[in-house]
C-alpha cells in the first residue's frame, strides 16, 4: 500500500513539473486557464504538508498562507500581473526594491497590479514561486466563493470586510474584532487561529495588515472570475535565455578566486564550508571580540544565543574580524550568496574553543559561502571548483576539504536534532550518491544533542514534501532520515570536479551534517509552522565545532 501511493504521488509530481517547464517555455499563463487549472490539480492531489489543509474547500489555510507570504514580496496579493524576470536592470530605475522576509530575492511593485520578481538561483527558485502562487490563488479563490453568490454579488460579511479595509482611518478594539469574526468565518477557522494569525502579520506601520490580505486576496480573484482583469503569470525572454547557463555562479565564483588571488592565498590549502554567515566567523573570533575569556561550552553556547538575538554584537564581532584576518566579500554577481575568507595564520585561537589543539600548522585558508537554493548549488560549487584562469596560466585550486552544514527536514527525530548523512538520494531521477563522510556519529556523542545517520534524500523543492513519498523512502529499505534540498547538487559538482575532471584532487575529504528545522511527518513541526529560535542554535554551533576541529587537526598533516 505505501508503494502504490508513493508511486501515485511521484507520479503526480512528475506531471507536476513537466507541467511547470511546459508553462515556463511557453512564456507564461493565466491561473484559471486550462493550464492553470492543471497545475492547480495537480498540487491538490499531492496535498503537500506544508500547505496543510489546502486541499479542504471549506477551510483556509493559515499557516500555510503566512509561510508562503513571508517568502513572497509584501503586497503580492494585491497584483493580479506576476512576472517573473532575470536581473534586467530594474535597479537602476526609482522603483524601490522589496525583499520578502525570508527569501533573498529582489522584486519589485512596476504598478498598482504588477509586481516583478527577479529570479536569479535557477529552476529551483521558479518551482518554489510557482507552487507558492498557486497555492495563493487557491486559498483566494476560496475566499471569494465563500463570500460572493454564483453571480459574483457580494455577501454582508464581504462588504463589512470592504469597507474596513478602504476605511483610512485605523480601527478601534471593537471594530477591528467584528471584521476578525466575521474573518473567522469566511476562512472556516476560529477565532483564536485568526487572531493569532493577525499578530503575525502585523507591521509597526500597519497592525492591520492581515485584514487587507485577505481583503485582496478576495478582491483580486473576483476580478480574475468576473473578467474585469485576469490574472496572468509572465516568465520574460531573458529569464527564459538565462536559465542553466550558470551566468550569475560563473561571475560569483571568478570574483572569490580573484580575491584570493588579490590577497595572495591562492596556493594555499583551502578548506571551502557551506554554511551561513555567522557561526564559523563567531567561533573564531567572538569571545576576543568581546572581551570575555572563553572557561566551558555552557558559557560558550550562551553567548552565541545572545549573539542570535543582539545584532549590535554581531557588528562587534564582524568589526573585529575583519582586522583580524577575515575578508568578506558581498555579492554582485546576482548569485545572492556573499562569502568569507578567513586567512587562519592571522586568526589568534588561544581564545576559542579550539585551543587545546596541539601544533595546528595556521597556513590554510577557509572560504565559507551562504546557503545556495536548490539546483543553484551545482552551479556554484561547479564554478568555484573550476581552475583560475589568467592571462599567462590556468591554476588548479588546492582544495583539501568541503563541508556542507545546512538545516533540513527530519524523518526519523524531531526539530533540533543533527543528521549525517552518507548518501544523498535524487528525487524523481535515478541519480544517487554515496560518499564517505568525515563526520561520524561519536563526533556528537555525550552532548545531550539527538544525531542519527543514513541516506537523505534530495527533493525538488520544500513545498512539494509529500507524506506517502517520504513514509516510502523512511520506512523501506532505503532508510531515509531526512530531506533537504542541495545536497546531490553540490555532490554531482564535486564528482565532476574529482573524479571526471580532475580539478580537485580525488582524495577531498567531505563533511554533510544538517540540523533539523522541521518533520514534515509530524502534525505541528512543519515549515509552516515557524522556525526554530534558540533550539537552532546549540546544533548549528555544534556542527560547526565538529567542522572546524577536523579541519585544524587535519593542518597538522
Amino acid at each position: 500500500m505505501i508503494l502504490y501511493k508513493a508511486r501515485e504521488s511521484t507520479d503526480t509530481i512528475e506531471r507536476l513539473y513537466i507541467t511547470m517547464r511546459h508553462l515556463f517555455n511557453r512564456g507564461g499563463f493565466k491561473p484559471t486557464g486550462t493550464s492553470g487549472i492543471e497545475l492547480r490539480n495537480y498540487l491538490l492531489k499531492l496535498n503537500p504538508e506544508i500547505y496543510g489543509s489546502m486541499a479542504d474547500s471549506d477551510k483556509v489555510e493559515l499557516n500555510g498562507l503566512i509561510y508562503v507570504l513571508d517568502r513572497l514580496p509584501q503586497g503580492i496579493e494585491e497584483c493580479s500581473f506576476i512576472f517573473l524576470t532575470s536581473n534586467e536592470g530594474l535597479h537602476k530605475s526609482s522603483f524601490p526594491p522589496i525583499f520578502p522576509k525570508k527569501r533573498r530575492r529582489t522584486c519589485y511593485r512596476i504598478d498598482d497590479n504588477q509586481m516583478n520578481i527577479e529570479v536569479l538561483l535557477g529552476r529551483s527558485e521558479i518551482y518554489d514561486i510557482l507552487t507558492h502562487l498557486t497555492f495563493l490563488y487557491n486559498e483566494a479563490d476560496k475566499i471569494y466563493k465563500r463570500t460572493h453568490d454564483f453571480n459574483g454579488k457580494a455577501r454582508r460579511i464581504w462588504l463589512s470586510i470592504e469597507k474596513a479595509t478602504l476605511n483610512t482611518e485605523p480601527l478601534k478594539r471593537k471594530e477591528r474584532e467584528i471584521i476578525l469574526a466575521h474573518i473567522s468565518t469566511i476562512l472556516g477557522r476560529s477565532f483564536d487561529e485568526v487572531v493569532t494569525a493577525y499578530k503575525s502579520l502585523q507591521e509597526t506601520n500597519d497592525p492591520d495588515r492581515f485584514i487587507k490580505i485577505i481583503y485582496n486576496l478576495g478582491r483580486v480573484s473576483k476580478e480574475d472570475f468576473l473578467g474585469t482583469r485576469r490574472r496572468e503569470i509572465f516568465f520574460s525572454s531573458i529569464l527564459k535565455e538565462r536559465v542553466g547557463h550558470h551566468l550569475f555562479g560563473e561571475k560569483w565564483a571568478e570574483n572569490v578566486k580573484k580575491n584570493l588571488s588579490k590577497l595572495k592565498l591562492l596556493d594555499k590549502k583551502l578548506h571551502i564550508i557551506s554554511s551561513n554567515m555567522h557561526s564559523v566567523n563567531n567561533m573564531l573570533y567572538a569571545f576576543n571580540a568581546l572581551n570575555k575569556k572563553y572557561s566551558n561550552k555552557d558559557e560558550e553556547l550562551k553567548l552565541y544565543e545572545e549573539l542570535s538575538k543582539n545584532l549590535d554584537l554581531v557588528e562587534t564581532v564582524k568589526d573585529y574580524a575583519l582586522k583580524n584576518g577575515m575578508f568578506f566579500i558581498k555579492d554582485n554577481s546576482g548569485s545572492n550568496i556573499d562569502v568569507q575568507i578567513f586567512d587562519l595564520s592571522k586568526v589568534n585561537l588561544k581564545n576559542t574553543a579550539f585551543k587545546d589543539i596541539k601544533n595546528i600548522n595556521k597556513d590554510d585558508v577557509l572560504i565559507v559561502f551562504d546557503y545556495a537554493f536548490g539546483e543553484q548549488a551545482f552551479e556554484i560549487m561547479d564554478e568555484l571548483l573550476r581552475p583560475y584562469k589568467t592571462l599567462k596560466q590556468k591554476i588548479n585550486l588546492n582544495v583539501d576539504s568541503i563541508s556542507i552544514l545546512g538545516k533540513a527536514g527530519i524523518l526519523v527525530g524531531n526539530k533540533g536534532d543533527i543528521m549525517i548523512p552518507d548518501s544523498h538520494i535524487f528525487e524523481g531521477t535515478a541519480d544517487n550518491y554515496p560518499f564517505h563522510n568525515e563526520l561520524t556519529l561519536e563526533d556528537f556523542s555525550g552532548y545531550n544533542v539527538k544525531a542519527f545517520k543514513g541516506a537523505m534524500i534530495t527533493v525538488l523543492g520544500t513545498s512539494l514534501q509529500n507524506k506517502n513519498v517520504l513514509t516510502y523512502f523512511m520506512e523501506t529499505s532505503w532508510k531515509a532520515i531526512g530531506l533537504e534540498m542541495e545536497g546531490a547538487h553540490y555532490q554531482k559538482a564535486i564528482q565532476v570536479a574529482s573524479k571526471i575532471r580532475h580539478h580537485i584532487s580525488e582524495n577531498v575529504k567531505l563533511r554533510y551534517a544538517y540540523y533539523a528545522s522541521d518533520n514534515p511527518l509530524e502534525t505541528g513541526s512543519t515549515l509552516a509552522s515557524g522556525g526554530l529560535g534558540l533550539t537552532g542554535v546549540k546544533p548549528t554551533y555544534l556542527i560547526t565545532q565538529k567542522i572546524l576541529e577536523q579541519i585544524l587537526s587535519i593542518s597538522q598533516v
